[in-house]
């Protein structure tokens, strides 16, 4: 091109800050800016990923190196739709790019889903990692709970719940929900999973974690053998499996979790309030059941917003192609529904990369302003990535000897931080 390329990427998760890796390399003079409504980087990674996995958040150190290294503007605290539309940046940059994931739970689509108690998983992970807007309000889930999903964001939130405050050493979980938490900690749990061993989509890995929690009964009346045959990764779940099984605690139990295969929700039900919920055979092999549960969490999965999406219509996944119109593209979840690892949005933001350089030569050649041209007022308020870093100071400084960091769960606080209206040293919760 005549005119150095401008790009705009919505969203500085795992798959925009992919694509903006990428970019970078097929496009070393271009200007690419990551838009985030967040006063952080990282996305998914940072609010989405179980705060005591702290081995996959250690993908940040490679991301950051986009905005240290590689000269990628972080321009965070600027919510498209709110601040800036999307129109409106397609008219000052040559080429747009969705990466905001899916923040929609997918519903079950059962009677009694919207009783109070029933929460979705997405929820509990942000309410776990102090997502700043998210309700700070901790959920009530009684002596019982019914975990609907047999994914490994299940397999998460199931972990959550087991375990101890000792249990969450070096992470960057909110301490305020976590003692919160604790003072009704759940006493038994119902992991429900409609696949049967064999083709249950969760990792055997994070299975036999579970088994490093002290003071847990697990139980299954379900088949777990796997044919000979099977995949591999099919034989380590029903290994893995059936390790827990052996597992007891005898008086030292804590809490007991009890695993169904093959099984799929009928009805939440109860009077007001979550009291049992029915399941059916998949295979219709099998009567059907009944669990007791004072609550309910979701974790099918997330889903696209039914609505019109900043003008472009209710979105689909489309696994073929990232484009959305003349110089506008998604990647990630948005691009192809909330399936696989941060791994696969890789593959994925490199897959719409191809594209974008493919097609850029048709991309009219007049220059675009960019970043710059952005209404002073919006600029004013950005968080760019050295003010990202004040907040990021402050947080690790808050954080006590045994915890990675101390997140702040208010927008505003991490904002007024980053532009330095805020000492670095006020404690997460202060105003």
């Amino acid at each position: 091109m005549d005119a150095p390329l401008s790009i705009a990427v919505i969203g500085s998760g795992p798959s925009g800050c992919y694509l903006a890796q990428s970019l970078r390399r097929s496009f070393p003079e271009s200007e690419i800016t990551i838009y985030d409504r967040l006063a952080s980087p990282f996305g998914l990674v940072r609010y989405g990923v179980a705060p005591d996995h702290q081995s996959t958040k250690s993908i940040q150190a490679q991301f950051a190196r986009l905005f240290e290294r590689d000269d990628v503007r972080f321009a965070g605290n600027i919510e498209v739709g709110a601040d800036v539309s999307l129109d409106e940046l397609r008219s000052i940059h040559h080429i747009v790019v969705l990466a905001a994931g899916l923040a929609e739970d997918r519903t079950v689509g059962v009677p009694g889903e919207d009783l109070p108690e029933v929460y979705r998983a997405g929820r509990i992970t942000r309410l776990f990692n102090a997502h700043p807007l998210e309700q700070t309000e901790v959920p009530k889930f009684g002596k019982s709970v019914a975990i609907i999903g047999g994914g490994n964001v299940s397999i998460d939130i199931l972990r959550l719940l087991i375990k101890q405050p000792e249990d969450f050493l070096n992470s960057d979980i909110d301490d305020d929900v976590l003692a919160a938490y604790v003072q009704a900690p759940v006493r038994h749990i119902d992991l429900i999973c409609r696949s049967n061993v064999t083709n249950a989509p969760s990792d055997p890995v994070m299975l036999a974690e579970l088994g490093r929690v002290k003071g847990v009964k697990f139980s299954c009346a379900d088949l777990i053998e796997v044919a000979e045959d099977a995949p591999r990764t099919a034989v380590a779940r029903a290994k893995a499996i059936g390790e827990l099984l052996q597992i007891d605690p005898g008086t030292e139990t804590r809490v007991e979790v009890a695993l169904h295969f093959g099984w799929a929700p009928v009805s939440i039900s109860g009077d007001g309030h979550v009291q049992n919920v029915a399941l059916r055979s998949v295979s219709n092999d099998r009567p059907n059941m009944l669990l007791d549960a004072d609550s309910v969490v979701t974790a099918i999965g997330f889903d696209f917003d039914a609505g019109n999406w900043h003008g472009l219509g209710a979105l689909k996944a489309n696994f073929e192609s990232g484009v959305l119109d003349y110089g506008l593209y998604r990647t990630g979840w948005i691009k192809r529904g909330s399936r696989g690892t941060i791994a696969e949005n890789r593959s994925c933001a490199k897959a719409v990369a191809e594209e974008i350089v493919t097609a850029v030569d048709s991309v009219q050649q007049q220059p675009k302003p960019g970043y710059a041209g952005l209404p002073e007022e919006v600029r004013a308020k950005a968080v760019d990535y050295s003010a990202w870093k004040r907040v990021d100071s402050a947080e690790t400084g808050a954080a006590s000897a045994d915890r990675s960091r101390r997140k702040f769960p208010s927008h505003e606080q991490m904002v007024a931080i980053a532009h330095n209206k805020l000492a670095q040293t006020a404690a997460p919760g202060t105003n």
